[in-house]
């Protein structure tokens, strides 16, 4: 504990998890109705298949996977029936012969040979059958060879024997043989979290595998039931949508020794892409998770299924460690298998995480300004106020442009939306090069000069405005800039000012 107070700080709190509540240090909230749920905490459906109508027949049809999937009070009442009807049909079948043949009456005439010796009446027939099935053989009843009939029906009764036996065996073999119980073995945490991992919103949750035998092949999957409607109109109950736990890096292949975290991370490909701690507890949702693989010790696949509800989501917890390092192996604590801790998480989603980021960013007040919508001015104040309540990384400022940029110099190069205009067909060189201080200070010493010329050029004057290194590039004093223009841009400014 002391070592985990060290690693995340005195504001660490362990919170055992129970259904009763949610971890949060708050009034506890008023309970809910429960409501129904698709599948259950230990993987059992809650479907049920109704109205069938002439379709009950199909069961008949795969009659020995209906023996299988009944329950084990039905089966066993099944299997003593069978055998049961199977015996007493068959003993009743000797003890016609014998009563047809008529050696009920003279079993005991030492001088006649009846059918089954030592049968006299349906006891002993019920015993020659059982001595017969079982291969017991006493010696005291057998089958003479002057009764043909039951020659063909002792033919009979080994058939129908072996039938029956490999049919009701091999049922009851099968259902002690399958996996279920092994799935009782592998164990899911009570709840899931919703946390930052490295720097994206994560669900996560926890499997474990309490035997020494390993899954072979263990995957993992996980569904999510929501209802919606189209935009069609089409309503949709249960709706189901996949949770990417890592199909596309592999990560759903599972090395199932120890408990492990699974994790879905928020993005804009996620159906949580607008859940938010707020909406969470308005939402109605079931996670679905479900875990398969091959047991070791017999090679068949099994199958451990579990279901988390919105209720069971918590936000801002992340997972207490469960292992230690012991001389010479690792330690597996599962007495905190269950049990999270509060982390610092924000509550909005990842979408008004991801258009706050955006609304924040330099790169927006230009397509603001290009829309026509604002001036300036305008313009101006917005990118100082984004920049006032957001400082941008150093990498995004360099992406940007606008790293180290006084405000100052970009108030100057927007006072004038003349030369706002001028300048946005230059080449971005030249851009830069006139938006320099110089050109607002001779801007303002010039005045006077500028109204005498009212009636030049536009462009002439604009030129004649800037300083003499400014006015060489240009193409002399007083001179226009087209003739170092692209052709592009010299028939831009040509068409603009005809």
């Amino acid at each position: 504990m002391s070592a985990l107070r060290k690693k995340f700080g005195d504001d660490y709190q362990v919170v055992t998890t129970s259904s009763s509540g949610s971890g949060f240090n708050q009034p506890a909230p008023e309970k809910k109705r429960k409501r129904q749920r698709f599948v259950d905490k230990n993987g059992r459906c809650n479907v049920q298949h109704g109205n069938l109508g002439g379709e009950t027949s199909r069961y008949l049809s795969d009659l020995f996977t209906t023996l299988v999937d009944l329950k084990w009070r039905y089966n066993l009442f099944i299997f003593i029936l069978t055998y049961t009807v199977a015996w007493l049909f068959m003993a009743s079948m000797w003890w016609l012969i014998a009563y047809i043949r008529g050696d009920l009456h003279r079993a005991h005439d030492d001088k006649y040979s009846p059918c089954v010796a030592n049968v006299y009446n349906f006891p002993s027939a019920f015993l020659f059958f059982i001595e017969t099935e079982a291969t017991i053989g006493y010696g005291y009843r057998y089958i003479t060879d002057k009764c043909p009939e039951g020659i063909i029906l002792f033919l009979f009764q080994s058939i129908l024997g072996s039938i029956v036996d490999a049919f009701l065996i091999g049922c009851m073999f099968i259902k002690m043989s399958q996996p279920k119980k092994r799935a009782e073995t592998l164990m899911f945490s009570e709840h899931a979290a919703i946390s930052m991992r490295d720097g994206k919103l994560t669900l996560m949750f926890r499997v474990g595998n309490l035997r020494n035998s390993h899954m072979v092949s263990a995957q993992i999957r996980c569904k999510l039931l929501k209802s919606r409607q189209t935009p069609e109109g089409e309503f949709l109950p249960l709706d189901q949508l996949e949770l990417d736990v890592g199909f596309s890096t592999g990560a759903d292949q599972l090395f199932l020794v120890s408990p492990l975290t699974i994790c879905h991370v928020i993005d804009t490909k996620s159906p949580f892409y607008e859940l938010s701690q707020r909406s969470m507890q308005t939402e109605q949702f079931e996670i679905v998770v479900i875990l398969e693989g091959i047991v070791e010790t017999t090679g068949m696949t099994c199958q451990a299924r579990t279901s988390y509800t919105e209720d069971e989501v918590l936000w801002g917890h992340r997972f207490y460690p469960v292992i230690s390092l012991e001389e010479g192996f690792f330690k597996v604590d599962y007495s905190q298998f269950h049990a999270t801790f509060e982390v610092n998480t924000p509550p909005y989603s990842v979408k008004e995480q991801d258009e706050a980021l955006l609304m924040s960013s330099p790169l927006m007040a230009p397509s603001l300004c290009n829309s026509g919508e604002r001036n300036s001015l305008d313009c101006l104040e917005l990118l100082e106020d984004t920049e006032s309540a957001t400082k941008l990384p150093a990498k995004l400022q360099k992406m940007t442009g606008r790293e180290g940029l006084p405000r100052k110099l970009l108030r100057m190069s927007s006072t004038t939306s003349e030369m706002t205009y001028s300048l946005g067909d230059l080449p971005m060189k030249l851009q830069r090069i006139s938006s320099v201080p110089g050109v607002a200070d001779a801007d303002k010493h010039m005045g006077s000069a500028k109204t005498a010329r009212m009636g030049a050029d536009p462009m002439s004057q604009s030129v004649a405005d800037l300083p003499p290194k400014l006015q060489r590039l240009a193409g002399g004093s007083g001179g226009r800039m087209d003739g170092h223009l692209p052709p592009k841009l010299r028939k831009m400014n040509s068409d603009r000012f005809t």
